[in-house]
């Protein structure tokens, strides 16, 4: 009898081993399959992503210099739009003059916009003064209200000082309230060491000597980031050029006006592949500029883990 329930426990064992395991199978095969549904969905969503992008860069290769909705891949190939947008001095678009005028102006803004931001976010963060929570509270109480609402007054401004149909205006316009987006910024100073600004001051070091050789090396990925992010503002800004820039002629516009110019409704069955060509080249200087601030960016990230 005792034998039998020695048995009878060791089957009961080895059932339960075998369910374990069985279990512990199923859950690593479930597991897997989750992982591959959710890499799936997300390929979906980025190859959904991807459709429009990848008809613009065909279309700007294309023979066709309309728009073609019937196929997706063009019937033929060519470099012939990007040849005349560039090179062609009978395009009354002036496609480089536009180009080269919205790389000065983006990359001084960029310059301006990224000083200012980058001043007034320490000022809040790591100095203190009576009105500094007053002013915070300007600021957060301004940027609820969109900058579009200004237009017509930022317009008349500039006209009555002469300042319409130049780029000078279009670069005040730009930076002028750049130093309002401080916010971001604010919040990662919060996050630097406290201790290591009290040792500078310490050694004597004064607040710019703390800001320029303490602070910035510490915030390269923030730097970074208001870099690029004041580059595109201007970059791809249509509706404040649109308005300074009105009855400009073509050689004195932005590039984004360029391009909306071509898409007439009189031209677009001409120049929509010349569209799209140009669109294309004007991706090019932000691809460079995040391929070069990129390896400032993870230096900057490794170099606060290393001291965090």
């Amino acid at each position: 009898m005792s034998e039998e329930i020695k048995e009878v426990k060791v089957e009961r064992r080895y059932d339960e081993k075998s369910i374990r395991r069985h279990y512990s199978v199923s859950r690593k095969i479930w597991k897997v399959f989750k992982i591959l549904l959710r890499h799936l969905f997300l390929a979906a969503l980025g190859l959904f992503w991807l459709i429009p992008i990848i008809w613009m860069v065909l279309t700007a290769f294309s023979t066709t210099p309309g728009v073609n909705f019937y196929t997706f891949f063009p019937d033929g190939y060519t470099l012939d739009n990007f040849k005349e947008l560039l090179f062609s001095s009978s395009s009354s678009y002036n496609f480089p003059k536009q180009f080269l005028n919205t790389l000065i102006i983006a990359s001084i803004v960029c310059v301006i916009s990224t000083s200012f931001v980058l001043m007034v976010a320490y000022a809040m963060s790591c100095m203190r003064f009576k009105a500094r929570k007053p002013l915070m509270n300007f600021a957060v109480t301004l940027n609820l209200f969109p900058g579009f609402l200004s237009m017509i007054a930022v317009y008349f401004i500039l006209k009555s000082i002469g300042l319409t149909k130049s780029h000078l205006g279009l670069v005040l316009v730009y930076s002028a309230s750049s130093g309002l987006g401080y916010l971001v910024v604010k919040g990662f100073f919060d996050t630097i060491s406290k201790s290591l600004r009290e040792a500078a001051k310490i050694e004597g070091a004064s607040e710019l000597q703390i800001f320029t050789r303490v602070v910035m090396p510490l915030a390269k990925p923030i730097i970074v980031y208001t870099i690029i992010s004041s580059f595109l503002g201007p970059w791809m800004d249509f509706i404040y050029a649109k308005i300074i820039l009105l009855g400009a002629s073509s050689s004195e516009r932005t590039v984004a006006i360029g391009l909306y110019a071509m898409l007439d409704r009189a031209l677009i069955n001409q120049n929509f592949a010349k569209f799209c060509a140009g669109g294309l080249l004007v991706s090019i200087p932000i691809s460079i500029l995040y391929v070069i601030m990129q390896k400032f960016y993870v230096e900057g990230i490794t170099a606060g883990g290393v001291k965090g």
